[in-house]
């Protein structure tokens, strides 16, 4: 049975530990499978290559690579076993794909994952994006993976549709018409799965260079689009635009228990 696949807005790290209404949403999404994954496929905005690498590690650890939060952020743990066989098969499917035995979970997966799979039980790989290619290799990259949907694993990537983080601090709380403009433009073309006009993004001009001043945030959908099948659906499950970072998460494919935030 095919599982759907995950594009999840990850915003602040304490986002983590908080309870609020976006983490209560992600805390929905295992009744939204028809089956606990057997393995989950983790695309984090924080892992940044030149090359496309995956962790192999059979015990990934916990990586807090942030500084100046609470230390009860530092605190948490994510241990999840690690996919070790995912991991081969992603590498089978797209051969550009190296092993990094080294590299664990990062905030940008386990900030996510503790809220949906607060008991760390299954397995979990990642996979690096390489800076350095362009949107239609990320989303070429994604759609060789697609069929992983249908051997019970959970994709999901972790980034944020628009992350300006040198204006965040200042702009918390404020409506900036930049941001606003172009995450309804990519929730619109969402809806209406016009992939090709998010792989051309920057066309949306200032809009675009403020939401996506580097790729690394926005980079995750990509992965997500090209896992999509043609006759799945794609539905917001959340939406909240603060500042400078907007926080829409959105599913590819049927909810078993569709419950939107």
């Amino acid at each position: 049975m095919r599982l759907p696949a995950y594009f999840i807005g990850h915003g602040s790290p304490m986002n983590a530990i908080e309870d609020n209404p976006y983490t209560r949403r992600l805390a929905l999404i295992p009744m939204e499978l028809p089956e606990t994954p057997k393995a989950i496929l983790m695309i984090s905005a924080h892992w940044l290559t030149r090359g496309t690498f995956i962790s192999t590690a059979e015990h990934p650890e916990t990586i807090h690579d942030f500084g100046g939060f609470a230390d009860e952020l530092f605190a948490v743990q994510y241990p999840a076993p690690g996919a070790v066989e995912l991991a081969k098969k992603v590498m089978a499917l797209a051969p550009e794909v190296q092993a990094d035995p080294n590299y664990g979970l990062d905030h940008g997966t386990w900030a996510v994952l503790r809220h949906i799979f607060p008991k760390a039980d299954v397995p979990v790989t990642q996979l690096s994006i390489d800076y350095y290619q362009s949107p239609k290799y990320h989303f070429e990259l994604g759609r060789k993976l697609s069929s992983l949907r249908d051997e019970g694993v959970l994709i999901v990537a972790s980034g944020n549709v628009v992350h300006n983080l040198r204006m965040f601090f200042s702009s918390q709380g404020k409506q900036l018409p930049w941001a606003t403009e172009f995450d309804n433009f990519i929730k619109e073309k969402l809806l209406a799965k016009d992939i090709e006009a998010i792989l051309d993004f920057k066309s949306q001009g200032e809009a675009a260079a403020l939401s996506v001043p580097s790729i690394d945030h926005f980079a995750p959908i990509f992965y997500v689009l090209g896992a999509t099948r043609q006759d799945d659906k794609i539905e917001i499950i959340y939406e909240e635009v603060d500042g400078a970072v907007s926080m829409l998460s959105f599913r590819v494919g049927e909810a078993r228990n569709p419950s939107n935030g």
